[in-house]
């Protein structure tokens, strides 16, 4: 039987590097550079062995100033040893390694994307349009670098994933009032997709800073009819308003009537003195009042 063979992921943590103050270690090439030339000046007074003493002076000097790096603030370098890990440096300005370690840079900075407008079928089928503004930044360069092939393009990618995943999970629009919802409790719905975002590109040594929706939108096939809906629902809510607000005049005119006792009215009387105001209070037009006068002269 063949042996099976591990194919899992060996992921990377970052480390210090050891390396050097660049500005010592100039000091030190330019010293030898100076050898070299006084080696070469000096060489036809004492001869051969002269001249090999400037080659080999030559040769280190060359050999050391290829170890010189500059790094930015914000930037880093993970040195590497014939494909190995060593570390990361993470001090700025002129830094010096051995010639042999390889050095690949990386930014440290804060970066800042806005997503493109993604489509997603909201939690009860609906079309919407999202797109979200997301903070991010690399805190880990060895699982940045060595886990992941293109961390940038990884997090754009796992951007539009969550944006999808949080994005069905809620409806657009809420019926009822606790629901939550994208356009109702877009905080609520930032923080769960900063939280989901996080967990899919820790593995690639990034942290979310901050994440805000940018554009929530039905999609154009559904907007049409959504927005009459709304309209509905928004007429439906303000006429409940105001029939509530209406019953609550009678009640209280009835009850100011009987306290005063300035009238006495039997049930027939009080139906058509509820109906009358009713009418009044709800109507969307104005009422022409009429005076009835037939009791008057009879």
């Amino acid at each position: 039987m063949s042996e099976q063979r591990d194919t899992s992921l060996i992921e990377t943590q970052e480390k210090l590097a050891q390396t050097r103050n660049g500005y010592g270690m100039l000091a030190v090439v330019v010293l030898l550079f100076a050898i070299t030339i006084a080696s070469l000046f000096a060489a036809k007074a004492i001869g051969i062995l002269a001249v090999v003493f400037a080659i080999i002076l030559a040769l280190v000097t060359l050999f050391g100033f290829c170890g010189f790096y500059l790094l930015n603030p914000n930037q880093a370098a993970a040195i590497q040893l014939f494909g190995e890990y060593q570390g990361t440096d993470r001090e700025t300005g002129l830094r010096w390694v051995l010639p042999w370690l390889t050095r690949k840079k990386i930014s440290v900075r804060v970066h800042n994307v806005t997503s493109e407008t993604v489509k997603v079928n909201d939690l009860r089928g609906n079309p919407v349009e999202i797109a979200t503004n997301v903070v991010w930044r690399v805190t880990d360069t060895a699982k940045a670098l060595f886990d992941v092939e293109d961390y940038a393009e990884f997090v754009d990618i796992q951007i539009e994933s969550a944006v999808r995943v949080i994005g069905a999970r809620y409806p657009y629009d809420g019926i009822d009032q606790d629901e939550v919802t994208l356009r109702g409790d877009s905080s609520q719905v930032s923080e769960e997709l900063e939280k989901e975002l996080q967990e899919r590109v820790l593995r690639a040594g990034v942290i979310i800073d901050e994440c805000r929706l940018t554009h929530l939108a039905y999609a154009p096939e559904i907007a049409h009819a959504m927005l009459r809906r709304q309209q509905a629902e928004a007429v439906v809510a303000a006429r409940t308003r105001i029939v509530e607000g209406a019953v609550g005049m009678v009640e209280m005119a009835l009850e100011k009537l009987n306290e005063k006792e300035v009238v006495d009215l039997d049930d027939e009387r009080k139906a058509a003195m509820v109906s009358n105001l009713l009418v009044v209070l709800c109507g969307e037009r104005d009422t022409q009042p009429v005076v009835n006068t037939g009791s008057l002269y009879q």
